[in-house]
């Protein structure tokens, strides 16, 4: 059957839900170069407007899967579960979890990104560990997963290359926020990955992609069935990101917040994060055991320094720090009632920990500490936030992005603070 670009756009345009052929033929045209990007803008803005149907979703994932390899984990003798977050301020949970379900019996293989804007990436996290390398060879990334059970590193060019070249595009085009697209693209990669089971975490709030938990429950809904169409099960939790995850936010403080819940400690909200997730990639890889006893045990630390030790890296040796801080001091008594999760994410990226365009570098010292949470009673003159950067000149871009997402409201002032976990879907 011959089809044009432009008979597939009209027929999207005019609200038409588009046939299997037209989507296969469409997403292998626009990956060899026979649709023109122009041509996709259109399309991926058509998609926007009028939307996909769940038959559409489905077939738009398979065929972006279809245009690459797929990973084959049948030789891994564990039983194989994945996890994704739509992103976050301080979302450093990747860290402790994928060791800590390792130690619960099940292989976790993470094929992870870089950040971009105010959320941070897991591999520039981890870049921050002396001697760490994110990419490995296939023949690399299976031994590991059989000999250490967990693997987080850079997925190759050759998984989903449909979706590396739309995702570009729609970053340019305004066509970002379309449900069935965002949801395809993180579908595509992650079951490109060939993992039998699939943790999602959907961020809410100021601090992520979807502000709105209808927003949320929505995209999460939309993965769930591609996953489940798929033959993959597929769970997704809605967690809450108006504040940021812990104490830090940056590379190689969150490593050091990372490595402390490993060691029995960490933020509180860390370490819940963390267990509700492990639980449901425990119980969905088929495992009956409980990953808050396999923590206090210290079995997940020996898998992350096997881990990191198997990419390269010394867990042992001693993380960046940076040589210019500036502390933001409390300008009277009373209660933090604000702590904004997209300031705090704007600020460490200007100074230095994000990156504007995915070429750019980053900086593994830079940073926030935070040293009061929302609803913490302050005396004028405490330290609520330590500024970390290697250049003293990127402090007053910081200072500006905080202005309004922190707030010292009158003592005795009640702050809200509810559930991290807001739902759960699937399974």
């Amino acid at each position: 059957m011959h089809f044009t670009a432009v008979d597939v756009i009209r027929a999207k345009r005019d609200g038409a839900a588009l046939t299997d052929a037209q989507i296969d033929w469409v997403v292998d045209a626009y990956t060899h170069g026979r649709v023109a990007e122009e041509q996709m803008a259109a399309l991926a803005m058509a998609i926007l407007l009028r939307g996909m149907e769940r038959r559409e979703i489905a077939r738009w994932t398979a065929a972006m899967i279809d245009s690459g390899e797929q990973m084959d984990l049948s030789a891994v003798p564990r039983p194989t579960v994945d996890k994704h977050s739509t992103g976050g301020v301080g979302d450093k949970i990747t860290l402790p979890l994928a060791p800590l379900v390792a130690a619960c019996g099940a292989a976790v293989p993470q094929l992870s990104g870089r950040g971009l804007g105010h959320t941070g990436g897991t591999l520039d996290k981890l870049e921050s560990i002396p001697g760490w390398r994110a990419r490995l060879s296939t023949a690399e990334y299976l031994a590991q997963l059989e000999s250490v059970g967990a693997v987080v590193c850079a997925a190759n060019d050759t998984l989903a290359p449909a979706d590396r070249k739309l995702y570009a595009l729609r970053d340019v085009t305004g066509t970002v926020e379309s449900i069935p697209l965002i949801a395809s693209s993180i579908m595509s990669k992650k079951l490109a990955e060939g993992a039998s089971a699939l943790v999602l975490d959907v961020k809410v709030g100021t601090g992520a992609f979807m502000k709105t938990e209808a927003q949320a429950r929505e995209l999460a809904e939309t993965m769930v069935a591609i996953g489940t169409d798929r033959g993959v099960k597929t769970v997704a939790l809605l967690t809450a990101m108006n504040t940021p995850l812990g104490y830090a936010v940056g590379h190689a403080v969150e490593v050091e917040e990372s490595v402390a819940v490993l060691a029995g400690g960490g933020p509180a909200d860390v370490i819940e994060l963390t267990i509700a997730l492990a639980r449901e990639m425990v119980a969905a890889a088929g495992l009956d055991v409980d990953p808050a006893e396999v923590l206090a045990s210290g079995k997940a630390m020996d898998v992350w320094r096997a881990m990191i030790s198997a990419q390269g890296g010394d867990p042992s040796a001693p993380l960046p720090t940076a040589p210019v801080t500036e502390v933001v001091r409390a300008e009277q008594a009373g209660v933090v009632t604000r702590l904004d999760a997209f300031a705090v994410g704007v600020a460490a990226w200007r100074l230095g920990a994000g990156r504007a365009r995915k070429e750019d570098a980053v900086s593994a010292s830079a940073g926030i500490l935070l040293h009061r949470r929302e609803g913490d009673t302050v005396a004028a003159g405490d330290p609520i936030l330590e500024l970390r950067t290697e250049d003293a000149d990127r402090i007053p871009a910081a200072l500006d992005a905080l202005s309004g997402g922190l707030v010292v409201g009158p003592a005795g002032t009640a702050v809200q603070t509810g559930p991290l976990v807001l739902g759960r879907i699937g399974g």
